[in-house]
């Protein structure tokens, strides 16, 4: 008797403000095109995990052919460390290992020096160096940016220019509970800078955002607007360079134009890059279409190995 194979059957969690529900459901739509089931609303916040075993919302996770994790905002502790377990037995969308170290400032600026990509000039002090601080500033021109070595959205981002700006800071600084500080030197550009999309080693799509009047941060939550914007080789190769040393499978690589140095530089590597919402794609952003489907062949791709690999152990 010939045994019947079953569908693969994958997970997703998909933010759902901004147009992420219709994202989500163009997603699911595509893989059961493909003969892929998916099973939506997986927040591991809802997961239970006992006897070896992880639940969700009446899907048992270690059965899935893959989890894509798709949701930036609502990410607690407990749900990472289920995502971390998770990885150890079905494929991620981002795989773990990546998705946390780009998810740490310090170490991704770090990794992408060491591979020739420029980013920030950047320094790690630890807690009670504040002479290190101070050199720092000096080094920098006089104009460094603290941030958080995680968090997203510009949640935390501090300038401080010159001696008397971390005079004032310093009381602050000493009393939190951190325990190291990381500062990067600001860089001189046009307020503006490059999103640029990757999915699976591959250019989906870019688009620009633009610092409000009076600032400096381009991000959408700190104020900052979306415009359309192509992008040239250079910037995609960066992003691309950016994506692959990080072992990224999904990406949102920003870069800057450093007027003082004359040279593009990474930013940042965002590991869960928004869609276009309907109001941008109402201003001409039109990648939507092209990163879905990207997305698409990398899930496919996904599970067509894991079921390749455990044919494998099988025969």
């Amino acid at each position: 008797m010939t045994a019947v194979s079953q569908a693969p059957h994958v997970g997703i969690w998909m933010y759902e403000n901004g147009g992420g529900k219709e994202i989500e459901q163009q997603l699911v739509h595509a893989l059961a095109e493909r003969g892929i089931l998916a099973s939506t609303g997986l927040n591991l916040r809802d997961a239970r995990a006992r006897d070896g075993g992880i639940e969700c919302n009446g899907v048992a996770m270690e059965q899935l052919d893959a989890f894509l994790s798709y949701n930036a905002g609502q990410q607690t502790q407990y749900q990472l460390y289920l995502y971390e377990t998770l990885n150890e037995t079905i494929p991620t969308l981002n795989n773990y290992r990546s998705f946390a170290l780009a998810e740490d400032k310090f170490r991704t600026a770090h990794l992408l020096n060491s591979h020739g990509i420029c980013t920030p000039d950047y320094r790690l002090c630890h807690k009670n160096d504040m002479a290190g601080l101070r050199a720092a500033l000096h080094d920098f021109g006089g104009k460094l940016v603290y941030k958080p070595t995680d968090g997203w959205g510009g949640v935390g981002i501090v300038k401080i220019e010159g001696e008397q700006a971390l005079d004032m800071i310093m009381p602050f600084l000493s009393r939190t509970d951190l325990r190291y500080f990381y500062v990067e030197r600001f860089i001189n550009y046009d307020n503006t800078d490059f999103r640029v999309d990757v999915v699976d080693g591959e250019f989906v799509g870019c688009y620009g955002r633009k610092a409000p009047k009076d600032d400096w941060k381009t991000n959408v939550t700190s104020g900052g607007t979306v415009f359309v914007r192509e992008a040239n080789d250079e910037v995609i190769e960066l992003a691309l360079h950016a994506t692959k040393t990080l072992g990224l499978e999904i990406a949102g690589v920003d870069l800057i134009y450093d007027r003082e140095r004359e040279q593009y530089v990474v930013l940042e590597v965002n590991t869960i890059p928004a869609f276009a919402t309907p109001e941008q794609e109402q201003l001409g952003l039109m990648f939507n279409k092209a990163k879905i489907q990207a997305m698409v062949n990398l899930i496919e791709k996904t599970v067509a190995k894991k079921t390749s690999f455990q044919s494998a152990k099988v025969a």
